[in-house]
């Protein structure tokens, strides 16, 4: 068994730096998972943790059901690799992949056998003699994988380990870490800064921000049902718009986000999956609507001026303001700079947040594809709370002493 549990994970630096709070997570025995999040949002870290590569501050780290919380990093049977992991020079392929496995003693006839079997995973057969420096990058990350392959260990960790190769590469690559997964037989857990790159390889995703888990679900999941305004930032290529300060107000039994000058309506389905109404709808209390790029419709609602172009991925993006937001969406082939238009969001696809805790203000429907795993239920912590929480683990100056 490869599963994982991680029970109130923290990590606090001598510094007043939190670099974990509280962590949760519960992964499936071969299971691959993603972690995302800016720089500092504390991914390595979990992965570092999870490894016994550091030791957290609080908190329970369960592997194939032993708990290995203060566990040394030898007996946990993981292998961690890093972003551009360091070969050792003086060693061909072989002696690389097979390094981890002579330093456990292993007989030479199973370090042979290990070590092609790993080079034929990987394409490393006709390579087996020669030295790194001969050696393309995406060539010496595949070594990399080799060694960890070939200790056969129950738990992968994956530290953005493709981060320098060029996009042919990095696309290679990654097809080749999916089909590793299937072959072999452990669990993995993959953090990247690459959003993209995640949402495509896993099957779950931890999204986190400075230390804190925003939310774990699937691809999809987070996408349609993000649990705060930072998921639904960071979810979806390109960004979501997110406008702040709007309020919601109801005329002739329709509910209106309000902001800016724009007035956009929610659809009926939209409208019912407000998990408070009273508390938002005519008070006057702010919320954050999030209107996809994709989701708004060119033709028809409010008047525009398209103030910039782009092409991506066979579309075309307009910047465009209105009244006084500036909105990106997807526009007609042939619209340029300085053109008037009207544009107005699907109203089925307005997403709405709490304007001081950033939370969706939207429940669940029967779209919503459940996992059944207790973190994907999990309510994340208000963004207001978690900026005091920060603020009050870091030292505090010393009082100046009197005169």
């Amino acid at each position: 068994m490869a599963n994982l549990v991680l029970k109130d994970v923290s990590k606090l630096y001598p510094s007043g730096a939190l670099a974990l709070c509280k962590v949760n997570l519960e992964v499936s025995d071969r299971e691959f998972i993603a972690l995302i999040g800016s720089e500092k949002s504390g991914k390595t870290t979990l992965l570092r943790v999870i490894a016994g590569l550091e030791e957290a501050t609080d908190g329970q780290v369960v592997i194939g059901d032993k708990d290995m919380t203060g566990v040394p990093p030898k007996d946990r049977d993981v292998a961690m690799i890093f972003r551009n992991d360091t070969l050792y020079p003086s060693l061909n392929v072989y002696e690389n992949i097979a390094y981890g496995l002579k330093m456990r003693h292993f007989p030479q006839a199973a370090v042979d056998a290990r070590v092609k079997a790993a080079a034929e995973i990987l394409g490393l057969t006709e390579v087996l003699n020669r030295k790194p420096k001969t050696l393309t990058a995406a060539q010496r990350q595949r070594v990399a994988l080799g060694r960890a392959i070939a200790r056969e260990p129950k738990l992968y960790l994956l530290d953005d380990p493709i981060a320098g190769l060029d996009d042919a590469l990095r696309a290679q690559m990654r097809s080749l870490i999916i089909n590793l997964q299937a072959r072999v037989d452990g669990t993995f857990i993959y953090a990247t800064k690459n959003v993209n790159e995640a949402l495509t390889m896993a099957t779950r995703v931890v999204v986190m921000r400075e230390g804190v888990v925003q939310q774990v679900d699937t691809p999809a999941n987070l996408y349609d049902y993000p649990a705060n305004a930072y998921v639904a930032l960071l979810v979806g290529s390109p960004a979501i718009n997110l406008m702040s300060g709007a309020t919601l107000e109801e005329e002739q039994g329709t509910i209106y986000a309000v902001c800016n000058g724009l007035r956009f309506a929610l659809a009926e389905q939209t409208a019912a999956r407000l998990i408070d109404a009273g508390s938002y709808v005519g008070t006057g209390k702010k919320v954050i609507v999030g209107i996809r790029p994709e989701d708004i419709v060119w033709g028809g609602g409010a008047e525009c001026t398209v103030t910039a172009t782009e092409e991506a991925d066979g579309k075309l993006y307009a910047e465009c303001g209105a009244g006084g937001a500036s909105l990106l969406a997807i526009a007609p082939q042939g619209t340029q700079k300085g053109d008037a238009a009207r544009i107005s969001p699907d109203g089925a696809h307005i997403y709405l947040f709490d304007g001081q805790t950033r939370l969706t203000l939207l429940g669940r429907d029967g779209g919503y594809a459940a996992t059944g795993f207790a973190d994907a239920v999990a309510t994340p912590m208000a963004y207001d709370e978690e900026e005091a929480l920060k603020t009050s683990l870091k030292p505090q100056p010393a009082p100046k002493k009197k005169r």
